[in-house]
């Protein structure tokens, strides 16, 4: 049975389940038995690199799941492991009970187009297609037909607030808009799972802070499942439902931003506390008002899901 025809009985039970994770760039030759310490450690003295290094972690259906680290610390390899953009080298995938570790390529190309959708830093748009063909490209490779892709293309635009804006070029757009054309791109495929890789990073301050608003609306009409990668501290404690600090291709600590902040596990965490804007801070009072997750400090806290 193919992806596709999977997904229609189990798209309620969408979830994310990562185990035992590792990401080693080893030089030719070098072979990594990453069950043995001592093994990787020599490898490591040889030049391999080890980006990810045994993680795990489990995203609950409708979870706004956020992975925090700074440059170097293995995140965005980590979040291209979960769709086999980069292979890994040891570990288990499994998306709403399919294993994304064990699926032969053709398995792997349903899977990516008909379960994930990915949201990138620089967009990734095809700048001689209209703003509307880019919205529908997606749907266009899955073979969907011209009227019903145009017309899921306009319902994503509208949620991310572009009507009248389907017959522009990415050139004539700002960034803020180009960044709202590839999160609709993503929401017209309806996928189980979203992956964002630091897509606000390359915004002014105001507008990303307007993107951060947009995505925490459009996570309370949709509630879907989403891996979230930065390298700010305030995004990720406004945004998540949970967080993961990672540091050298490990988690240091997952919770709750609260017990982020309140209960860092380590001084590596600490030192990221302590060195929180407080700009961002003292303006939490709007962020509580607007959204209805966050607390005076800023800090998104968890709130019951409807279902």
């Amino acid at each position: 049975m193919g992806v596709e025809s999977h997904a229609a009985g189990t798209r309620d039970s969408a979830g994310l389940r990562v185990q035992g994770l590792w990401k080693v760039f080893a030089p030719r030759g070098v072979v990594v038995d990453v069950t043995d310490p001592e093994r990787v450690a020599r490898a490591e003295r040889a030049g391999a690199v080890v980006a990810v290094r045994d993680v795990s972690f489990e995203v609950k259906p409708g979870e706004l799941f956020v992975v925090m680290g700074l440059s170097g610390s293995g995140k965005s390899t980590l979040i291209r492991c979960l769709l086999r953009l980069v292979e890994p080298t040891a570990g288990t995938i499994v998306c709403n009970g399919l294993d994304v570790t064990a699926m032969n390529q053709r398995e792997l190309t349903e899977f990516r187009r008909y379960r994930v959708a990915m949201v990138f830093q620089h967009y990734g748009l095809l700048p001689h297609r209209t703003v509307l063909d880019n919205v529908a490209f997606g749907l266009k490779l899955r073979g969907v037909p011209r009227e019903e892709r145009y017309a899921r293309a306009r319902e994503a635009l509208a949620r991310v607030g572009l009507e009248g804006w389907e017959d522009r070029y990415p050139a004539a757009l700002s960034g803020g808009m180009q960044q709202r054309v590839g999160i609709a791109r993503a929401l017209a495929n309806d996928p189980d799972i979203m992956l964002w890789d630091e897509p606000f990073s390359g915004l002014d301050p105001l507008i990303r802070r307007e993107m951060q608003d947009e995505l925490l609306r459009l996570q309370r009409e949709l509630k879907k499942t989403i891996v979230f990668v930065t390298h700010d501290l305030d995004e990720a404690i406004r945004l998540g439902d949970r967080m993961a600090v990672m540091k050298d291709g490990r988690f240091v600590q997952v919770g709750t931003p609260w017990e982020i902040i309140h209960n860092p596990a380590n001084d590596y965490v600490r030192r990221f506390v302590q060195a929180r804007s407080q700009p961002e801070v003292n303006g939490a009072g709007a962020v509580r008002e607007s959204t209805g997750a966050h607390d005076a400090a800023g800090v998104r806290r968890s709130v019951p899901r409807v279902s």
